[in-house]
């Protein structure tokens, strides 16, 4: 295979399908569902809405995480990995639909469609994240890697700005369907404009045995490479942080500090121009200066902020918090993402990057699970949970130093 070219259409339609899915990160996950589905649909008085949202998010997670490994060995073998990005991307959109029949009480309802969206929105991100490596050369992929995630802010502040007239409103059933058709809109260019999945002359079906047959080689190979397997071990810890602080922080400033849901939309617009901000803005850097300090750095803010947002004790206080987290948002995803990037052998991008979700999505099955237990174990106290999930973000740190070579060479 030779080196990608830079194609700025395909880049384009690439950033195009984060921008499309960012509303539903931002809207579902991050802020007006997952805040109605805890205080609306389940009761969170006693922090049993933090405990069954968390059971949503790990569910979602391990199952992601139990597939992508084989899922991403058939789109590589099979050559299907567009096929299969559209089926996940309509899963989710399907279901966030769907979300519009769900009334206060729907408890099974509610949570079967919510874990099956999020294996719709993570699992989708396996083949996402695997063309980066065909329409960005290595000497770019930072840059792209960074571009992608900022240009994704952008469409989950425009998402919020769309969402904030219907949850004043109380319209949330048009706000799912809103995320839904967001979602369709955005992400039909990609569609469109990258190639068709090239045919191997293998079928699925046994693309899919040889995934199973081969998952050990794979972890082998991956596991082999001592700063690889350094790096990932790392990652497993700190992303889970960041990934728990998206789950919950909604929650948290809905249960602990009083925010109304619309002014949830306001606090998550500011972190998303923030994280823009970001993202953009140590996109380049993370190519010159090398993954592991861009990461680094954005630990040490994490860990801050976790301690912080622990303590404070007003709205203004916690709106000023969650913008210094919004600016390593996209920074922590990105330079891990690059990194991870420049490592893979050609020919196994949907395969690695397929174990690569497995690390991300096996670690958040644990933290949503430390948040919601902590909280319905301390009668929700949310701010116990914040700190135990802060205590990730410094484990974290520490053993992303044990990384050498590889990470201060990428």
């Amino acid at each position: 295979m030779s080196a990608p070219l830079f194609d700025r259409r395909r880049v384009l339609a690439w950033c195009l399908y984060d921008f499309a899915n960012s509303a539903y990160a931002a809207v579902i996950i991050a802020t007006v569902f997952s805040v109605y589905f805890a205080q609306q649909i389940v009761g969170n008085e006693a922090g049993r809405g933090d405990q069954v949202w968390g059971w949503v998010v790990s569910t979602s997670m391990i199952i992601v995480a139990l597939t992508s490994p084989v899922l991403g060995s058939v789109a590589d073998k099979a050559g299907v990995r567009k096929r299969l990005l559209f089926a996940f991307t309509y899963l989710c959109v399907i279901c966030v639909a769907l979300f519009s029949t769900i009334q206060p009480g729907m408890v099974l309802w509610a949570f079967v469609l919510a874990v099956l969206a999020n294996i719709g929105f993570e699992g989708g991100m396996v083949y996402y994240n695997a063309y980066l490596l065909e329409i960005a050369p290595p000497e770019h992929r930072g840059e792209v890697s960074g571009l992608g995630y900022g240009i994704g802010y952008a469409g989950s502040a425009v998402g919020l700005v769309l969402a904030l007239p219907l949850v004043n409103a109380g319209r949330f059933d048009l706000t799912w369907i809103m995320v839904a058709l967001f979602f369709v809109i955005f992400s039909t260019p990609l569609f469109r404009i990258m190639p068709p999945d090239a045919p191997s002359g293998m079928p699925v079906r046994q693309a899919a045995v040889d995934g199973v047959t081969h998952f050990r080689r794979i972890l082998g190979d991956v596991l082999g490479v001592r700063e690889l397997r350094r790096f990932l071990v790392a990652y497993f810890v700190y992303i889970d942080g960041v990934e728990t602080t998206i789950f919950f922080a909604s929650l948290y400033a809905a249960k602990t500090l009083g925010f109304s849901s619309g002014q949830l939309v306001l606090m998550f617009l500011a972190v998303q121009l923030s994280a823009l901000v970001g993202a953009l803005g140590l996109a380049k850097p993370t190519d010159r200066w090398g993954p592991k300090r861009v990461i680094t750095l954005s630990l040490v803010v994490w860990a801050g902020v976790a301690l912080a947002a622990a303590v404070i004790q007003s709205k203004a206080a916690f709106l000023a918090v969650a913008v210094v987290a919004g600016t390593q948002l996209g920074t922590v995803q990105a330079a891990s993402r690059a990194l991870i990037a420049s490592l893979i052998p050609k020919g196994k991008e949907a395969e690695m990057f397929g174990f690569y979700a497995v690390v991300g999505k096996a670690s958040a099955v644990l933290g949503p699970i430390i948040f919601g237990t902590v909280s319905r174990a301390t009668g929700g106290n949310q701010r116990a949970a914040v700190l135990a999930v802060g205590v990730l973000f410094v484990a974290g740190l520490l053993l992303l130093q044990r990384v050498r070579r590889a990470l201060a060479a990428a």
